[in-house]
């Protein structure tokens, strides 16, 4: 089975710099990760390669940078790595990105299963997998714990919910979205790296995946970000001491002149 694994690579740092003139992240010169539930995606990927066969394949948008995120992958046990790096691209919202990243599964072709992170720790939106389903038209599965059992044709899939988990059963090719209880990933072999270390990733522009202008990058962004600013930082609370009954006293009196009670 053929398995695309959709990765973001994400600021490590929490000295985040926003563009003043767009409104987005500043990635270019930041220390950068793979987003660390797409490290799930991709283990679950490779396990599943393990069992039926096939190759994995991994996908990503952004600059330059992405292919260090691309190569950690493939030192894992990645077969092949696709950058989707052009200037039109930059500025892409939720809806841009998962239409850009739809078009390149579209030029790479014959899978089996989708897989990405459950959501990115920069935007925490979870809205990318679910829009790579939509525009390829095809059955989706967020938060999914365990695959219980998979073939060519079919998935029965573990999703994780508040009060514990569905049983879902979904034809094939469809998008899985995994959480960090499906598996422990894997750490590169020596192998891995020195294959990583000599690999050549494929990049495509917009017009290698036959993306519409229209659709992509800030222009083909719907969503408008207005303002976008750090939160100042907390102050100190106050320390109660003595008499239990009396620090009880004061916290409830407080509250009340809060109206909070």
């Amino acid at each position: 089975m053929n398995i695309i694994v959709c990765i973001k690579q994400v600021p490590d740092t929490t000295d985040v710099r926003i563009d003043p003139a767009t409104n987005t992240l500043i990635r270019e010169g930041v220390p950068s990760i793979i987003n660390p539930f797409d490290m799930y995606a991709i283990e679950e990927a490779l396990r599943i390669r393990e069992k039926l066969g096939g190759k994995v394949t991994v996908l990503s948008m952004g600059p330059p940078q992405v292919i260090e995120a691309l190569k950690e992958a493939i030192s894992m046990g990645a077969d092949d790595a696709v950058l989707l790096s052009d200037r039109a691209f930059a500025g892409a919202d939720t809806w841009a990105t998962s239409y850009a990243l739809s078009m390149g599964i579209k030029k790479i072709g014959d899978y089996g299963v989708i897989f990405c992170g459950k959501q990115a720790i920069d935007g925490d939106t979870a809205q990318v997998g679910p829009g790579v389903a939509e525009f390829l038209d095809i059955p989706q599965v967020t938060y999914v714990k365990k695959i219980e059992e998979i073939d060519d044709k079919k998935a029965i899939v573990w999703r994780m919910t508040e009060d514990g988990y569905d049983v879902v059963e979904t034809s094939l090719p469809a998008v899985f979205t995994v959480v960090k209880e499906i598996n422990e990933p894997r750490l590169p072999s020596l192998k891995g790296k020195m294959r990583a270390k000599s690999y050549q990733t494929t990049i495509w522009k917009a017009a290698d995946i036959g993306a519409d202008e229209k659709n992509i990058g800030l222009n083909g962004s719907p969503t408008n970000v207005v303002k976008i600013f750090t939160p100042p930082a907390r102050t100190g609370g106050v320390l109660l001491q003595g008499d239990v009954n009396e620090a009880v006293a004061a916290v409830v009196n407080g509250l009340k002149q809060q109206q909070i009670i």
